[in-house]
């Protein structure tokens, strides 16, 4: 007898009793055909993978990675993955890619071009994500403590890629012309304009940037009369000269350049690394030059001319938008010029357009805020040389600029409308004036006042009734009042022009023509308005020079004496302005002049100074 014990027996005639695997054994079975399956999975699959450890060594890689890489799979056991799919290729993906194999973050995924075996390039997207402690896949070598190996998969993405590529560049190129769009165009232009600036750099040596921005002169009208089609072919063909343009003028630099279409008929050719304005402005002219060739299109002939605004200054302190606006400003002076030409950036001018701009803005507030103040220029008789009126001169006392004569802020006022209102402050306040003067002077001739009316005072408003509520509520005789219009507005007034002027005279206003001489001159005309003085021009005035060396000029003086004698005829009285010397004076009063206003009496001034010189001669004192 043994001295092994088999335990019980079973009894004699019944089954034997079958023993089943435990809880334990059964998991351990199917964890390791889970296994086993991951690895046959693993090692089929047609996806490029490979298993690697916290030192980014690969543990095992399946068959399709070795056929992406051109080589065995086995081969590439304790290869550094980062290497062989050139991840480490720049500081932040490698930094990302060793945190995955530390475990301190959970995905890594990046984009490489490799080479495959055959010749071809491919994009690749490399995804690296931890592996369960469970999913080994057979490696042969443990991962280091407390650090799961990690799973490398590599998929070709390069038809998504070129998909991406093509949709990019539609989004970005304009159908027509193929040329890059505004949209690539400001991509370009804010990467040239990233430079950093070398404070230490040599001012001449500081990296430079120019744009020639363009557009065609009259493109509606092709449109307009040949259709769309024929327009697009021009615009394609426009492109096509732009582009050799560009490329002529960047085979004698080093910089390189860009030919967009920025919408409609505007086209832009920015160049980096600019040479200086010289550069840009040959390259405004050729691409006139260029443009000048007749375009053969569909058997139609077409001429077509640009106007090119140009701007070139240094990268350091420039901004995309400050660029833009100042080829903007440009492209328009080049319109205003003329047309077909290019024109440079000019800050002087630009300065003076931003002056103005802030005129415009500011203008009808200020007439409100009371910034508005009236000098006023003594006419004197030339037979007496006693003051007989005054012209009233507005002034603009602005906050910014300092006091500003109507030169610099009329013609604004007039544009926008702010005239209207601006007007007829200047009428009531100068009616009032004139009629505090005559009230503190009782014992002396009252002096007429003479204001300027905008020929948009007469359109935009009523101006007939304004004078005579502004008459009315002063108390001014209408025969103490001249209103001066220019020639240009007075000649040719038809319609309510002229109705207006005709009320304005039988309600006893005279009616003076400004700067009489330089506009229309139709005497026949003349005749027929309900004028009453003639206000001669200065410039002819300043033929009758005698100081100074200066000789007078006998055609000037001959002009004068028939307007003059013309002017009588017709019950009309004359006033010279810009009288300086004396010598112009006495000339003027023997050819007959009536009144006389400038320089040689007084300049405009403050109302307290009239006071002084009425019924008294400017000269005498």
């Amino acid at each position: 007898m043994s001295g092994t014990s088999e335990g019980p027996r079973p009894a004699a005639g019944t089954a034997p009793v079958t023993v089943r695997p435990t809880v334990t054994e059964r998991h351990a079975e199917r964890a390791s055909a889970s296994a086993a399956d991951y690895r046959a999975a693993f090692l089929t699959a047609g996806l490029p993978m490979a298993v690697v450890d916290h030192e980014g060594l690969v543990l095992t890689a399946n068959d399709a990675l070795g056929a992406l890489l051109g080589t065995d799979p086995a081969a590439l056991a304790a290869q550094s993955a980062s290497d062989l799919l050139d991840v480490s290729s720049d500081g932040l993906t490698w930094h990302a890619y060793r945190e995955v194999l530390r475990g301190r973050r959970s995905r890594f995924r990046c984009t490489r071009r490799l080479k495959h075996p055959d010749g071809r390039s491919l994009w690749a997207e490399i995804t690296v994500v931890p592996m369960p402690e469970a999913a080994g896949a057979g490696s042969a070598r443990a991962p280091g403590p407390g650090c799961s190996p990690v799973l490398l998969s590599v998929a070709d993405v390069s038809d998504r890629r070129e998909l991406q590529n093509r949709l990019h560049h539609l989004q970005m190129h304009d159908p027509v012309t193929r040329l890059p769009n505004r949209m690539l165009f400001f991509e370009r232009l804010s990467a040239a304009l990233q430079t950093p600036p070398n404070q230490d750099e040599d001012p001449a040596r500081q990296s430079r940037i120019g744009l020639c921005y363009l557009d065609l002169d009259g493109f509606k009208a092709v449109n307009d009369t040949m259709g769309h089609r024929i327009g697009d072919r021009l615009l394609a063909a426009v492109a096509s000269r732009l582009t050799d343009c560009a490329e002529q003028e960047s085979l004698h630099r080093t910089g390189g350049s860009l030919v967009a279409r920025l919408g409609g008929d505007e086209f832009a050719i920015l160049v980096e690394e600019s040479a200086g304005a010289q550069q840009l402005t040959d390259l405004a002219r050729a691409v006139l030059t260029a443009l000048q060739k007749p375009f053969d299109l569909a058997g139609q002939r077409l001429a077509v001319s640009a106007s090119i605004g140009v701007v070139e200054r240094a990268v350091a302190g420039t901004s995309a938008t400050g660029l833009m606006q100042a080829a903007d400003t440009t492209l328009y002076w080049a319109k205003a010029d003329g047309k077909a030409r290019w024109t440079l950036f000019d800050p002087e001018r630009n300065a003076h357009r931003m002056t103005r701009q802030a005129l415009s803005s500011t203008l009808r507030p200020a007439v409100e805020r009371g910034e508005f103040t009236i000098e006023y220029q003594p006419l004197v008789g030339m037979a007496d040389g006693v003051v007989r009126g005054v012209e009233a001169l507005v002034r603009w006392n602005h906050p910014q600029f300092g006091m500003l004569s109507p030169n610099r802020f009329v013609a604004i006022a007039e544009e926008d409308g702010s005239i209207v209102q601006l007007g007829r402050w200047v009428l009531q306040s100068a009616c009032r004036q004139a009629r505090r003067w005559q009230l503190d002077h009782p014992t002396e001739s009252p002096l007429f006042i003479s204001v300027n009316v905008a020929v948009r005072q007469v359109w935009d408003s009523d101006l007939v009734t304004d004078v005579a509520e502004i008459l009315a509520e002063t108390g001014l005789a209408p025969g103490l009042l001249q209103l001066e219009l220019t020639e240009s507005a007075v000649m040719g007034s038809a319609g309510r022009p002229l109705e207006a002027l005709r009320e304005l005279s039988d309600m006893g206003v005279r009616i003076a023509i400004d700067d009489f001489g330089t506009g229309y001159s139709n005497l026949a005309y003349l005749s027929r308005l309900p004028v009453s003085v003639l206000k001669l021009d200065g410039s002819f005035v300043k033929g009758f020079r005698y100081e100074d060396g200066a000789h007078p000029s006998p055609a000037d003086e001959t002009i004068v004496e028939a307007m003059v004698q013309l002017a009588h005829r017709l019950g009309l009285t004359v006033t010279a302005e810009c009288v300086e010397t004396a010598g112009q004076a006495e000339r003027l009063r023997r050819i007959g002049c009536d009144t006389g206003q400038g320089w040689l009496y007084s300049r405009a001034v403050a109302p307290e100074r009239i006071a002084e010189l009425i019924g008294t001669s400017p000269l005498a004192g």
